[in-house]
């Protein structure tokens, strides 16, 4: 096993090629980037990362945002994480010892091309930024504050196993708040393409904590009317779901 020296040697050099750029989801681009590490070979399966220490800070994270990052890629299978003497964190390289994360690569080698998902986050971007741009324009009913209302609580309080379907009746429900019914037909064909995504990777706690706290900006600003906040709190979101697809996809 190599030690601590030769691992930093070795691979601190090529991480900085896989740093991304903050977009202000740093819990997801530290997905990204860690997975983007993984998939690449910079650091081979068996073989251990960088100490915590040094990894956070070659990335530029926190030490705690790094841990919740690879907590969420050792229950999905891509790393192992092991205690005491020898121990750090390893790229899992035993498809015995790392089922999910074999089902993972399998779905997402069904003929899905990167230029298929850089083309559905485009579109996503494009007609969900509008979207709630219109929607905060809107004086809205007492009804549709009802409905909006609703949806969020629901999606707030929605468990792992029906989020993203709790998340795409949120997100329609802003794309009712426009009045345009082609807006509507355009978020349902967004949503069944991200959604067809989504199902590709794995549902990670963290995100999903993160998810709610940009769900409640961005209806807060279509509730208080201002269409440049609720791009800027839906672009935030959109950043953070477009990263851990590129991590995991890409």
């Amino acid at each position: 096993m190599a030690n601590d020296s030769s691992v930093t040697s070795r691979y601190l050099a090529p991480l900085s090629a896989v740093t991304s750029a903050r977009t202000g989801n740093v819990f997801e681009d530290t997905i990204e980037c860690l997975l983007r590490i993984i998939r690449l070979g910079i650091v081979p399966p068996g073989e251990r990362f960088p100490s915590e220490r040094e990894l956070a800070g070659q990335l530029g994270v926190s030490r705690a945002t790094l841990r919740d990052a690879i907590s969420e890629l050792q229950s999905a299978g891509w790393v192992d994480v092991r205690r005491g003497r020898g121990g750090g964190t390893f790229v899992s390289g035993c498809e015995a010892d790392t089922p999910r994360r074999h089902q993972l690569d399998d779905s997402a080698a069904t003929g899905l091309q990167a230029a298929e998902v850089e083309d559905t986050l485009k579109w996503r971007r494009v007609i969900e930024l509008g979207i709630v741009e219109i929607a905060a324009e809107q004086s809205l009913s007492a009804a549709q504050r009802y409905e909006l209302s609703g949806c969020l609580q629901e999606s707030l309080e929605a468990t792992s196993d029906n989020y993203r379907r709790l998340d795409s009746r949120l997100h329609l429900a802003l794309a009712k708040a426009t009045g345009a019914p082609s807006l509507i037909r355009s978020m349902a064909e967004s949503r069944t393409r991200i959604n067809q995504l989504l199902d590709k990777i794995p549902v990670l706690d963290k995100n999903l904590t993160h998810s709610n706290e940009q769900h409640r900006a961005i209806v807060a600003a279509v509730f208080s009317g201002d269409p440049a906040a609720a791009r800027a709190a839906m672009a935030e979101h959109l950043d953070g779901t477009a990263a851990l697809l590129r991590g995991f996809l890409v």
